[in-house]
Parts: structure tokens; C-alpha cells; sequence
């Protein structure tokens, strides 16, 4: 495999980590982002002159586009850039504020679009070059008490798909990551909750809720694999558009996909019935 370079946003922990510790074992070079001083030096020790962090928001705009060009210019150009910088919100739609919502989608959805915003113009001159951006299975399905989170990876989702075949054509691979539930700490320290106000809900979301904290530290999903997989879709010719991890995660997004699917032949006839007699067909 040719040794490349990587960028990944939020290697401190989780699968951000596991990611960077695969593509540096693989023999890559990679620059992580992190949020503290720490958290760098931590990161660079995983492989000294082959790990190089940086401090980075990824809801800085400015900040972003500057830090892409100067790892660019002292790194070397972007082979591989991962989206992954990311939080889980938790919490029923009627109880979640604006404020809440507004924030998770500043981190999971313009982060994101803004790194691989960065990335994109030097990758269009050199005509090569893989996007990649961590959703979440909870972006092609959805569960209660997640909206503001299922709704941030639909609009990444949604992002990745279109950017795949506007890029296609300069030799460009965009990938949409879907993990289910791994052995981080997603589900428990790194989750913010909203609080609960509304009793009406405790019924269908108090379950959940304590199901996933329950669960958390003992997922079904290995970090180190999923590293492992991904260092593989950066290697081959065709890389997939979507990357589904986990068993559990194949269930549920095409359980939720059948029932969409199940939804739109159920109400065929009805849709066709809003159509002028004649016009354009897209």
C-alpha cells in the first residue's frame, strides 16, 4: 500500500483514536486534531515523526481552512481526510432547547462540512484524493430520544452523497461512515443529555435512556477493527460510498430502510396523483 497522508478531526478518543492508531500502524502519516495541549502531546507519542497533532475547532471556520493549509504546506498534500470530530446529543425532540440543537449541528454537521471543505480544493488540482466523514447508523435510521443527533448525521448523509458526485468525476472518493455502537465512551461521558421536564415521556424515553448508559463500555463494536476497516476502503481502487460497522448496525439501518421503502409502495398511487399531466421529468 502507498503510505499517505491523513487527517483526522478528534483523535483524542474514541473512534477518532482508533482510526489514527490503525492508519499509523499501517505505516501512514497522520495529523490528528485535538482540543488541548495534552491531548497532543498524547497523540504525537503514539508515533513519534509519523503523528503530528494540532489544535483545532472545527466550528472555527477561519481556523480550519488555515489549519488544512498548513498542514498541507508542512505536512505534505492530503491523501485521506476523516470528518470525525463529533458529540452525541441526548434527549425527546419537546425537550431538547433551539440552543442545544442549534450547537449539535455547528459541531456534527459544519465542522464536518468545513474540514472537508478545506481539503477539497488541493484534492480537485491533483485529481485524487478520499473524503471521508463519520455519520453514524443513526444517519440512515432513527430512534427516539436522539432527534437532534439523528438529524445532524441525516444532513451530513445528505452532504456526502451529493459532494460523491460532484467530485466523482476529478478522481475524488467520498465515504460515508456509519457506525453502530462501539466500545467508547460515546454513550457515557462523552454524551451530552438533555435535561427531562416533560413526565408524558418517561414511559417510552426513561428505558432507553438508562438501556444506553447500561450498555455503555460494553458495546458490541471493537474500535481497533473499525480502524481497520477503514485503513482497507482507503486502500482499494473502488472505495464504497457507505461504509455501514457493526453487526447491529446492518440490522437496524435495513430494518429502517425496509420501512421506508415499504412506506413509498404503499403510497405510490397517491403520489403519482400530484402530477401536472404533462411536464419535465428530472
Amino acid at each position: 500500500m502507498d503510505k499517505r497522508n491523513w487527517l483526522i478531526t478528534g483523535v483524542s478518543t474514541g473512534l477518532g483514536r482508533a482510526f489514527a492508531q490503525a492508519a499509523l500502524a499501517a505505516g501512514h502519516t497522520v495529523v490528528g486534531t485535538v482540543r488541548s495541549e495534552r491531548d497532543l502531546r498524547a497523540f504525537e507519542e503514539l508515533g513519534p515523526g509519523h503523528a503530528h497533532g494540532r489544535i483545532l475547532d472545527v466550528t472555527d471556520d477561519a481556523a480550519v481552512s488555515s489549519a488544512v493549509a498548513e498542514v498541507e504546506q508542512s505536512v505534505g498534500p492530503l491523501d485521506v481526510v476523516v470528518a470525525n470530530a463529533g458529540y452525541g446529543l441526548e434527549g425527546t425532540f419537546e425537550e431538547t432547547p433551539l440552543a442545544e440543537v442549534r450547537r449539535q449541528f455547528e459541531v456534527n454537521v459544519f465542522g464536518a462540512a468545513a474540514t472537508l471543505q478545506a481539503a477539497l480544493p488541493s484534492m480537485r488540482r491533483r485529481r485524487r484524493g478520499h473524503l471521508m466523514a463519520v455519520t453514524s447508523m443513526g444517519g440512515l435510521m432513527a430512534v427516539p430520544g436522539m432527534s437532534a443527533y439523528c438529524g445532524s448525521k441525516f444532513a451530513l448523509e445528505g452532504i456526502l452523497e451529493a459532494l460523491g458526485k460532484e467530485v466523482a468525476q476529478f478522481g475524488i472518493h467520498v465515504t460515508a461512515i456509519e457506525p453502530g455502537s462501539f466500545r467508547t465512551d460515546w454513550a457515557g461521558r462523552s454524551m451530552t443529555r438533555a435535561a427531562r421536564s416533560v413526565e408524558d415521556y418517561d414511559e417510552l424515553f426513561t428505558p432507553i435512556r438508562e438501556a444506553r448508559q447500561k450498555a455503555s463500555g460494553n458495546q458490541l463494536g471493537n474500535p481497533a477493527r473499525a480502524g481497520d476497516a477503514l485503513v482497507h476502503i482507503a486502500s482499494v481502487e473502488q472505495p464504497p460510498a457507505h461504509l455501514v460497522l457493526g453487526s447491529d448496525a446492518l440490522r437496524l439501518v435495513t430494518a429502517a430502510r425496509t420501512a421506508v421503502d415499504e412506506d413509498i409502495r404503499a403510497w405510490e398511487t397517491l403520489s403519482r396523483t400530484t402530477d401536472f399531466a404533462q411536464g419535465a421529468q428530472l
